[in-house]
């Protein structure tokens, strides 16, 4: 089982947001994970960035742009480390049918703070981390001219022995930031 998210493993303290992934008694021990939208303030093009750290293995964490309609595809993550703290993958989705672009960074240390980030304008998608670009997405693939909003969440998929942790797991946020472009007057 997975994709079981609980308002309960989302918690704030000290200033920094943490969505817990753990086995949760309330739910018969399966494991429960947290995640959060900014659902109620969609945009089309703009700039997202999140400072971000996971804890260890296991669940799968990801940062994104989900698309307010909640018709997938379109979908941009940022982050997501594939349940593997030594790899960050970002990806732009698209179709229908379902199709995708994967760009990886292997041998990266995501236990320690990073600040991931996007940049979305109507012709090209820029992936950032750390302040700097490492990856610019242009024609042929299709930017998602749709209004989208930003996720934060860890998932699990026990039953099929893939991002399943081995031991309770946090998603640590320090912050986020989200610019749009001015609209004209």
């Amino acid at each position: 089982m997975g994709d079981v998210f609980s308002p309960s493993h989302v918690v704030v303290s000290h200033g920094v947001l943490e969505l817990k992934t753990y086995q949760d008694p309330h739910y018969h021990h399966q494991w429960i994970t947290g995640g959060l939208c900014q659902c109620d303030r969609p945009f089309t093009y703009g700039a997202v960035f999140i400072r971000s750290r996971v804890t260890g293995p296991g669940p799968n964490s990801a940062e994104l742009l989900w698309p307010y309609s909640n018709s997938w595809p379109p979908e941009i993550d940022f982050y997501e480390d594939l349940a593997q703290p030594q790899l960050a993958t970002e990806s732009v989705h698209w179709g229908p049918p379902h199709r995708m672009e994967t760009y990886q960074l292997r041998h990266f240390n995501t236990t320690a703070w990073h600040t991931w980030g996007v940049i979305w304008t109507p012709t090209s998608i820029t992936f950032t981390v750390d302040g700097y670009g490492w990856h610019r997405v242009a024609s042929p693939i299709p930017i998602p001219h749709v209004p989208m909003d930003v996720n934060i969440e860890q998932r699990t998929s026990c039953g099929t022995n893939n991002a399943c942790p081995s031991s309770p797991q946090s998603l640590l946020v320090d912050w986020v930031a989200v610019f749009q472009p001015r609209r004209p007057s």
